[in-house]
């Protein structure tokens, strides 16, 4: 009886690093379900998220729309580079050095307001842009083209 027990004791000793998780940035760990769900949920700004993000409430069509009659020129801007173009999406850092100003108050004057964000010119889009953190909320194409 007592070498059954020491050989349980023994094997269970040996078993145990196997169960383990692996180092920090090797694999994939064991996670509970919760944990899964509520990082996924805060990937993509699910209801639960502290990091939802807000959408225009407009699109391209009716803020292109809204440029031509603030007077803004149309044609005079051209469209960003395909590489910056590409990192311009939402949920992403407004990507480092782009160029990009303020529309005019004529044009944000009829844009929605959403407070905690700014409207922003790259190149022929306008951009929704989180203030604190430059994190783009939403991106609307070719408004001024």
């Amino acid at each position: 009886m007592k070498r059954t027990l020491i050989a349980a004791i023994i094997l269970s000793l040996c078993a145990a690093p196997a169960l383990a998780d692996p180092p920090e940035g090797k694999g994939k760990g064991r996670q509970h379900k919760s944990e899964k769900h509520e990082k996924h949920e805060a990937a993509d700004g699910g209801a639960g998220s502290v990091t939802a993000m807000v959408t225009a409430g407009v699109t391209a069509a009716i803020a292109h729309q809204y440029a031509v009659e603030s007077g803004i020129k149309m044609g005079g801007y051209k469209p960003l580079p395909p590489g910056i173009q590409k990192n311009l999406a939402r949920g992403k850092p407004l990507p480092p050095g782009i160029a990009k100003k303020a529309p005019p108050s004529a044009l944000l004057g009829r844009l929605p307001r959403h407070p905690g964000y700014e409207w922003q010119m790259a190149g022929t889009d306008l951009i929704l842009v989180q203030i604190g953190t430059a994190i783009i909320a939403d991106v609307l194409k070719d408004v001024f083209r």
